[in-house]
């Protein structure tokens, strides 16, 4: 069995299509350092074979690059110079930055923005806090099936119903993959604690002694598109600080969320 979609089967090509892009949002996941094409065979679930032909093909076309030392692949120049056209329609981060930079500052946690893309959230922005000890679960580009991470699981929460049903139905690997946590009736369980309180908390859930927590951040037609969150360590996430750091991440994702909404 391979990772490309069944739905990808029913046009001529996109069963290839389906495969390379995943391969693309793979090779970018894995950030400056790059993968490995075993550990790109493994998560694609490709044969090895098969995902050394893809890559092959999409370095012929610039869009991934390879490190002649180590072997390891990554994201080329053409996909670079495809990114700064796409982001003049995509990108908030121009208006986001110094929201995610004050957040940090204000809580001297790490702080970061997350957008939604499909059914994965994809780190875009991430600024350091003060507080010497920190927790590196999150970076640019790193991926989260939603629901996992407190950015994904603030955005699942202010999703329709029948968008939530329709997800945990496409995966209901989530408890193999991520734990038991993530099975679908505490996951839900969480969700509904995530929209009564505003904000998700998630307790150590994808590293042991690593917190976070995700505000969602809304489209002008009031879609959950984006996320801000916070990550560190257990000891500073306590009941008597979480509270306060709550309620400034809702602030600052409200302040972002009437920004966009004001196409500034």
């Amino acid at each position: 069995m391979d990772g490309t979609p069944s739905n990808s089967r029913t046009v001529p090509g996109a069963q290839s299509i389906a495969r390379a892009a995943q391969l693309l949002r793979l090779v970018t996941s894995g950030g400056a350092d790059g993968m490995t094409v075993a550990d790109l065979a493994r998560r694609a679930e490709l044969t090895r074979p098969t995902t050394h032909r893809l890559l092959t093909a999409l370095r012929q076309e610039g869009l991934v690059d390879q490190d002649d030392r180590s072997g390891r692949w990554m994201p080329g120049p053409e996909l670079y110079l495809m990114g700064t056209v796409a982001a003049s329609r995509y990108d908030v981060t121009g208006i986001a930055r110094d929201i995610v930079r004050s957040l940090a500052v204000r809580t001297e946690e790490s702080a970061f923005l997350s957008v939604r893309r499909g059914d994965e959230t994809v780190c875009l922005l991430r600024e350091e806090g003060s507080f010497p000890i920190r927790s590196f679960v999150l970076s640019e580009g790193v991926r989260f099936p939603l629901g996992v991470a407190s950015a994904g699981l603030a955005i699942l929460a202010f999703l329709p119903p029948h968008d939530v049903d329709a997800y945990l139905e496409r995966h209901p690997e989530l408890p193999r993959a991520w734990g038991a946590s993530h099975g679908e009736a505490r996951l839900r369980s969480r969700l509904r604690d995530t929209h009564e309180r505003g904000y998700a908390v998630n307790p150590g859930l994808i590293v042991e002694g690593s917190w976070g927590l995700g505000a969602a951040v809304f489209t002008r037609e009031g879609h959950p598109q984006w996320a801000l969150s916070l990550t560190g360590v257990e000891f500073r996430f306590g009941p008597d600080r979480l509270p306060e750091l709550g309620r400034m991440l809702l602030a600052h994702a409200h302040q972002l969320t009437t920004r966009i909404a004001a196409g500034r």
